[in-house]
């Protein structure tokens, strides 16, 4: 499968960012970057082309659609998308927005250091005002004061369950050969039949799950790994999940804000701040860590391209 984007300098610049840890380190002629996930292969041109090829291509693309869609409120070029393909939440039942729903969401997967977490949240119908009266949004558009102002409230008032891969958790799997999208699937499953389990004998209407993956590669996993129970009855899947439920704006708030603990935690570990990212910051502080004599797996996704970067940078 095969999709072509026509995207922003802006738009391109954090794409190269968020697929750091997957460079790979020499790009096609006439490309600014090419990055090589388990199941796409994103390949970026000086014209502002960008070409994601494989298994995961258009939800891939559909990722990176959304945000140039969300710059053109400002002004930037549109996009132009080819082949046409499904826009986020439009296959999801009318009404949707209205409905008890377990909606989950993770982050940390793009940054090098710091644990990959995930979670899950219910937002029954009779929440729904409550919820919206917070001003929640995707956390990735709140700061960090706002995080740590919400998600004590949505702990206190709402079932929810967290999955927080530390970085030494996290390397151990990625060594046994378990790539992260099937770490991804394996705690969003996780996450979701907990909270099941939490509510019992309640159910939900549906469940949304943030799209990072084709549904049937997203069951893959599970099957493949053996994990149980499978949550696969009324589950719907959309990239941007927190425009259409609420809970999965409140999934990401929850993720982000067990994500910044776990940062800060490790950063007094370290004795220095720890970036969220995959950037220049994070191989010069990787470097120092290496200078120190510490334990890089401790802190970081060891397999990003940034310790290799960083192991040069600290014999400099």
């Amino acid at each position: 499968m095969q999709s072509v984007l026509s995207l922003s300098k802006a738009t391109i610049k954090k794409c190269q960012d968020y697929y750091a840890g997957h460079l790979k380190a020499t790009a096609p002629t006439g490309a600014l970057f090419q990055a090589q996930t388990n199941e796409t292969t994103i390949t970026a041109y000086h014209s502002g082309k960008v070409l994601f090829q494989g298994a995961n291509a258009s939800q891939e693309a559909s990722r990176w659609a959304n945000q140039q869609l969300d710059l053109n409120k400002k002004g930037e070029k549109r996009v132009k998308v080819r082949p046409q393909h499904d826009q986020p939440g439009q296959n999801l039942p009318a009404g949707f927005q209205n409905w008890s729903v377990i909606g989950s969401d993770e982050v940390g997967a793009g940054a090098y250091f710091g644990p990959l977490t995930t979670a899950a949240v219910y937002v029954p119908k009779d929440q729904n005002a409550w919820v919206k009266s917070l001003g929640i949004a995707d956390s990735k558009t709140l700061t960090d004061e706002k995080i740590k102002n919400l998600a004590p409230k949505i702990i206190d008032r709402l079932p929810h369950h967290v999955v927080n891969l530390m970085p030494d958790k996290y390397n151990q799997l990625q060594q046994s050969k378990q790539n992260v999208v099937a770490m991804k699937a394996l705690s969003h499953n996780f996450v979701l039949a907990t909270v099941l389990k939490k509510i019992s004998p309640a159910k939900p209407d549906g469940f949304l799950i943030d799209q990072f993956v084709a549904p049937n590669s997203y069951f893959h996993y599970l099957k493949k790994n053996q994990q149980k129970p499978i949550v696969a009855d009324q589950v719907y899947f959309s990239t941007k999940g927190e425009r259409y439920h609420l809970a999965v704006a409140a999934a990401s708030i929850l993720a982000r804000y067990v994500e910044l603990i776990s940062m800060a935690e490790l950063s007094q570990e370290a004795g220095i701040h720890l970036p969220i990212g995959a950037g220049k910051e994070a191989d010069r502080v990787a470097s120092q860590l290496i200078k120190e004599g510490k334990d890089l797996s401790h802190f970081a996704k060891v397999h990003f391209a940034n310790t290799q970067k960083a192991q040069k940078l600290a014999q400099e």
